[in-house]
């Protein structure tokens, strides 16, 4: 009797193993696509939405841009500074200290700039006096580096203000046409009404996301420009200084 138990349980058991071995392999289901998101966004919007984004992404490259490239100038400028002090004191003369100078640095164009003053201070000029002359020459040269340090930053100034409306802008257009088509469907149930209107809202996410680097951008860019700004007003108020000392003959 117990013979006949375990050739049953033996052939029960190979049987049970010849079918898992029949079985197909388990697959995993297949992804499903996200029926909401960027993607459905772009594909179902029309041409209003599509230009929206387009501004948006515009709009973000050129902040990033102008972004960079004044932090580069900015750094640049820093290190001529640092030349300027390391050089132009210990020349001998102002125009042996210019010409010490890198070709394109702000403190070679002020420098440049009060010795030419010096230069042109006779007929109508010389009857104004040498210190108002020369304090206005640096002061309008100084003005000038001013000028160019403020370049791009209204670009900044631009997206940080418009971009947060501009995607509030896309997100009403995007729930005034999510309404259109739920209303011509007569369909309103909560899985036709929020997909619409979630991608709508992603609207005004891209736009504060494009709005907040420019901001932090721009606050950032202005603290550094002041800063070497202090550094230039400095330099023209020493070479002011230095200029009245040496007389006509600095250069």
């Amino acid at each position: 009797m117990l013979r006949l138990a375990a050739a049953l349980v033996s052939l029960l058991a190979a049987f049970t193993a010849a079918a898992q071995s029949n079985l197909p392999a388990i697959q995993e289901p297949p992804a499903v696509a996200n029926p909401y998101g960027l993607g459905a966004l772009w594909a179902q919007g029309d041409i209003v939405s599509r230009a929206t984004i387009v501004l948006l992404v515009l709009m973000s490259l050129a902040s990033w841009y102008v972004l960079v490239a004044k932090l580069l100038s900015q750094s640049r400028m820093g290190g001529q500074g640092r030349i300027a002090n390391e050089r132009f004191w210990k020349a001998d003369t102002v125009q042996q200290g210019a010409q010490a100078l890198q070709a394109g640095s702000p403190y070679r164009f002020i420098a440049e700039s009060a010795i030419e003053a010096t230069r042109k201070h006779g007929g109508l000029i010389g009857k104004v006096d040498l210190n108002t002359w020369v304090a206005q020459s640096i002061e309008r040269a100084v003005g000038t580096v001013h000028s160019r340090t403020q370049e791009g930053l209204a670009v900044l100034a631009t997206v940080g203000s418009t971009a947060p409306f501009v995607g509030l802008f896309g997100t009403v257009w995007g729930i005034y046409n999510a309404l259109v088509r739920i209303g011509a469907s007569g369909q309103a149930s909560i899985d036709k009404v929020a997909g619409p209107v979630g991608e709508a809202l992603i609207m005004t996410a891209i736009g504060l996301a494009v709005a907040v680097p420019a901001v932090l951008g721009y606050n950032w860019l202005v603290r550094r420009n002041k800063v070497a700004m202090d550094t230039v007003r400095a330099f023209g108020s020493d070479l002011h200084t230095v200029l009245l000392a040496s007389g006509s003959h600095a250069a």
